[in-house]
Order: structure tokens, then sequence, then C-alpha cells
């Protein structure tokens, strides 16, 4: 746009920030729709989480291209914008529904396509938008299709102590009474048997006397002080003939 006036500009910034922050926008054409039956979809629309908005399709085509988004084949007419809040409580399929019963009683309504998320819709796209099942049906199917594996296990963990009691009692019922389980025979009591550090023992004991007895005799024949004491006291055979020659002498 050369030198655009501040209002347009402040639109096209407007239009640019709702397409960005947007889960999906639904563009329409509302060529004979009165301004009573435009109040009354605004109002269905405000019930599923959208904004209905009517727009310039110039001023749409400007912030369109700053986004990188290809909407000419759709901005022909007069063009009302559905929008859906990121982070709201809208459902983009409930607002498709909300515009499809609309047109089912007032055809003026045009659904020319859109877009979700960085996805282009065409006019049949939009249409089977709005076939899908809504966001709590589909949760509840998720959650379902969860449940069913755990719900199985469950049934299995409960069918084993119950089929091993049906067995249980089909045996008592057969042996006529109460099946006493088998005592496990006594096991024999180990007996020890003698080390062989106890072995060698005794056979220590016998030959410490043995190594006695053959310990050799000392020749050692050095004479006690009492064998040497009595050897000076036993008188010799030289000395009475001394003391006679003495006596002769004198």
């Amino acid at each position: 746009m050369d030198n655009p006036r501040p209002e347009k500009v402040a639109v096209v910034a407007e239009v640019r920030e709702r397409l960005s922050n947007s889960d999906a926008a639904l563009l329409t054409e509302y060529r004979g729709i009165t301004v009573s039956e435009l109040a009354i979809l605004r109002s269905s629309l405000r019930e599923a989480g959208g904004e209905y908005k009517v727009y310039k399709n110039t001023l749409v085509r400007f912030a369109a291209r700053e986004l990188g988004l290809d909407l000419e084949e759709h901005l022909t007419g007069p063009t009302a914008i559905a929008f859906v809040p990121t982070g709201g409580n809208g459902d983009p399929v409930a607002v498709a529904k909300a515009l499809r019963e609309f047109a089912k009683g007032n055809p003026n309504l045009v659904i020319k396509g859109g877009v979700l998320g960085e996805k282009l819709l065409s006019a049949a796209d939009a249409k089977a938008l709005a076939e899908v099942a809504p966001r709590e049906e589909l949760l509840a199917r998720f959650a379902g299709l969860l449940a069913a594996p755990l719900q199985q296990f469950a049934g299995l963990l409960q069918a084993v102590p119950r089929s091993f009691a049906y067995g249980l009692a089909a045996l008592i019922e057969q042996q006529g009474g109460v099946v006493e389980a088998p005592v496990a025979p006594a096991e024999p009591e180990a007996v020890e048997e003698p080390s062989a550090a106890a072995d060698e023992a005794p056979a220590d004991e016998t030959e410490a006397p043995a190594a006695e007895a053959d310990a050799p005799v000392s020749e050692d024949t050095t004479e006690t002080p009492e064998a040497s004491a009595d050897a000076e006291a036993e008188p010799t055979d030289d000395a009475p003939a001394d003391a006679e020659a003495d006596t002769q002498e004198s």
C-alpha cells in the first residue's frame, strides 16, 4: 500500500496477529446474511470457542502475504473469518461444526477454506473438518483404547487364582477329602570324616619317645665333685711304709 492510512495499517496488523495466534482460521462469505443472523452466528461460534470478524479482502491479503500464506483464491466476495485462538477453550472441529449447522438453515453462508496450523484448507477440507468427532469424544475413545489392554490384563490376573481354586477344588473332590501335601523325606545326617591333621597327631606322639631313645649317650668322663672327694678320702698303701721308714731312721 502506498501511503496507507493509519487505520488500515492497524487493521492489517490486527489480522496478522490473529492469524499468527490462532490454531485455525476459516474464511466464509456472508453475502445476503442479515445483521440479526450474523449476531446469531457470532453467538454460536463464541460458544464453540471461536471469534467471527468481518474484514476487507485487500487488508486480509496484505496480512496473509506478510505471513507467507496463500489465501488469494479465498478472498473473493465479502469475507468474514472465524478464528480459533491458541490457548483458549476453542476447538477447530467445534467451530467448523457451528459453521456447518448455521449453513444448513441459511445457505447464504459459504465456507471457502482456511488455515489449520500451518496447513492451508480448501473448501472441501473445511467441510471434512466439520465431520470429525469432537475433541472430547476423541479423547474418550483414546482413553478407552488405553484402558482396554489394562482391563484385559487385570482380568487375566483375576482368572489365574480363580482357575487355580477351581482346579484345587476338583482335585479335593476327586480324592474324597482334603489332599495332604507330601512330606519330604528327611535328609541323612552328614558323618564327619576325620581330618588329615587328626590322623597325623598320634604319629607325632609315638615318634617322640623313639627320638629320645635314639639319642646318643654322652661319653664325658669328667668326675663329679663327690667322686673326687671319695678318691681323696680313700687311704693308699704307701702311707704306712713311709711312716715306718721315718721311725727307723730316727
